[in-house]
């Protein structure tokens, strides 16, 4: 079974292929900064970590899931993912400029840590199956499942409604159900033939990391083309001193929350990709 990586990360794909997964690399070539712009003066406000994860997520997915690979149509499962790193309410993308890499390095410290918003979208293009019969909801109709991992600080009569497993409709808009993911949390939405989902880790840097640590670390250039301006598969990894949530989140995707959106969405097991 076919699964599209619609990125060309090295480390999203190094991710699947250590997990047994030989993904299909594919650029979506998606303008994220316009995404996210138009979609904030859509709402008249500033996305959320979760809202904005998951709609870069989606626009990814969906750019590739209709589009010719190779002179073929998709033939498998398209994934879509993004990420964000959220300090004190603000969110933090590529800085791609040195100097902007500084600065935020030192807001993080400053805080202590942050939390890395992770966003997914997983699209059925399988030809031999009949999109109807894996469908969970109606047209237009999105199912919120259980969720993966509550975070800390979620309404715990809530929070314990649906991990008994009480669907709730929630509408066309995914997003609208993945707004309030708390920190360290992570849930999933149905919504016809793709999944939608968000995971979030909480991470906290070193306490005593110095001023020429920042500028020796800037100046690899590793911090500029990623979300928070860190990597924890890299040189960063020295100063995050705990992760709470999934490391592979950290990385570039939930490895935990992709097969939960296989498996729930869609009732593929986690192995049935494996390359054997």
């Amino acid at each position: 079974m076919r699964l599209y990586l619609a990125s060309t990360s090295p480390a999203r794909r190094a991710l699947l292929a250590q997990s047994g997964i030989e993904p299909v690399l594919v650029s979506p070539g998606v303008d994220e900064d316009a995404a996210a712009a138009a979609e904030s003066a859509r709402l008249g406000r500033a996305l959320t970590g979760p809202e904005l994860v998951s709609l870069l997520a989606m626009a990814k997915a969906s750019a590739v899931a209709d589009a010719a690979v190779a002179g073929s149509p998709v033939d498998g499962f398209v994934f879509g993912g993004d990420s964000a790193f959220e300090v004190d309410g603000r969110l933090y993308g590529k800085p791609h400029d040195p100097q902007v890499a500084r600065e935020r390095w030192r807001g993080m410290l400053a805080a202590g840590g942050g939390t890395l918003w992770s966003g997914h979208c997983v699209v059925d293009r399988r030809r031999d199956v009949d999109p109807a019969a894996v469908r969970t909801g109606g047209p237009g109709a999105a199912r919120t499942a259980p969720p993966v991992r509550r975070g800390a600080g979620a309404d715990p009569v809530a929070g314990a409604d649906a991990m008994a497993g009480a669907d709730t409709v929630a509408g066309p808009d995914p997003l609208a159900a993945l707004r309030d993911v708390a920190p360290g949390g992570s849930a999933l939405v149905v919504d016809g033939d793709r999944v939608v989902a968000v995971d979030s880790a909480v991470l906290t840097f070193a306490d005593d990391v110095s001023p020429d640590e920042i500028d020796a670390y800037v100046a690899t250039g590793e911090p500029l083309e990623v979300a928070g301006a860190f990597t924890i598969d890299g040189r960063a990894a020295a100063y995050i001193t705990r992760i709470d949530g999934a490391p592979s989140a950290v990385v570039g995707l939930s490895l935990p929350v992709l097969r939960s959106m296989l498996l729930r969405g869609f009732g593929v097991a986690w192995h049935d990709l494996w390359a054997l």
